[in-house]
């Protein structure tokens, strides 16, 4: 894509998120209502579980609607979903994907390991690939609406037995993991929060995401979910996991998003200054425009 497509869809994003009010806020994650609904979704590779996995939450992928290992593999609390309803869960991850890319960064981690960190509210930039070995864990400090977002260029790793934890928190905090290429979860591995990843994404055996997400394909056409045996993916499995981590944001009445409460994030593992609020960050277009040349990364777009 043409740095002048890049500069045009980034500015148009800003433009579009930058005129709320909180009288406007309706109660529309940032997910959208029908990805909401979806513990996985796959794009044109499908959906592949090769065990007894267990999953709370609409399963679907788009635009072929191929799932294989249903049985074993168990849905509790949704079900199989239509080519259609799949496709538009796509286009709803789609703009929470482009929305998670263009936020400004408190921290940059690139070259870190997320093993052994503890985090605070905020937004972490991977400019390459990120790793977790061991335990990371995120810190909402008593905020029912905490917002954590890693945005990674590249792709996501954990290793065998690592772990997320999120902790002084509440059901309508928001953990976001925009993943520009994919995302492999160890064995063992305990994970927390939503993963938006560009192409596909792979649990080993035994990995679990306990509250969250796995949302592939949303860019590359082939983006698939391939799950092995004793795997565990929950949207909503008790009063600790109410929405699978992905509040935080809500939409607008002219399309845009604003933070819940008007609550800013920012934090993280070291003082770190906060970001600007979402009304400067995205009022400008020269911000936009500034945003979209210094990272060179465009918007994904549904093919």
């Amino acid at each position: 894509m043409s740095v002048r497509h890049i500069v045009s869809s980034a500015i148009g994003l800003a433009l579009a998120t930058s005129c709320y009010s909180a009288a406007s806020a309706s109660s529309l994650p940032l997910l959208g209502a029908t990805a909401a609904t979806f513990a996985v979704l796959g794009g044109a590779g499908g959906i592949t579980s090769s065990g007894a996995t267990t999953i709370n939450g609409n399963v679907g992928a788009a635009p072929t609607n191929t799932i294989v290992g249903f049985p074993p593999a168990l849905i509790t609390g949704g079900g199989l979903t239509t080519t259609a309803m799949a496709q538009q869960a796509r286009d709803d991850a789609l703009v929470a994907y482009n929305f998670l890319a263009l936020q400004s960064p408190t921290q940059n981690l690139t070259g870190t390991d997320l093993g052994g960190l503890t985090l605070t509210p905020g937004v972490y930039r991977f400019s390459s690939s990120a790793q977790l070995t061991g335990a990371l864990t995120l810190n909402a400090q008593g905020a029912d609406n905490a917002v954590f977002i890693f945005e990674i260029d590249g792709s996501l790793t954990t290793a065998n037995s690592a772990a997320v934890y999120v902790i002084n928190g509440g059901p309508s905090d928001g953990v976001f993991w925009q993943v520009g290429g994919s995302a492999t979860l160890g064995n063992d591995t305990q994970f927390e929060g939503n993963i938006l990843a560009n192409t596909s994404i792979t649990l080993n055996p035994f990995a679990s995401i306990g509250c969250g997400r796995a949302l592939a394909g949303i860019n590359a056409a082939s983006g698939a979910v391939t799950m092995a045996n004793a795997n565990n993916v929950a949207i909503d499995a008790g009063s600790g996991c109410v929405g699978g981590y992905g509040g935080g944001y809500q939409s607008t009445a002219d399309g845009g998003f604003q933070l819940i409460g008007g609550e800013v994030i920012g934090g993280g593992s070291t003082n770190v200054p906060e970001p600007a609020s979402l009304a400067l960050l995205f009022g400008a277009s020269l911000s936009g425009l500034l945003i979209a040349r210094r990272r060179v990364r465009a918007p994904a777009t549904i093919t």
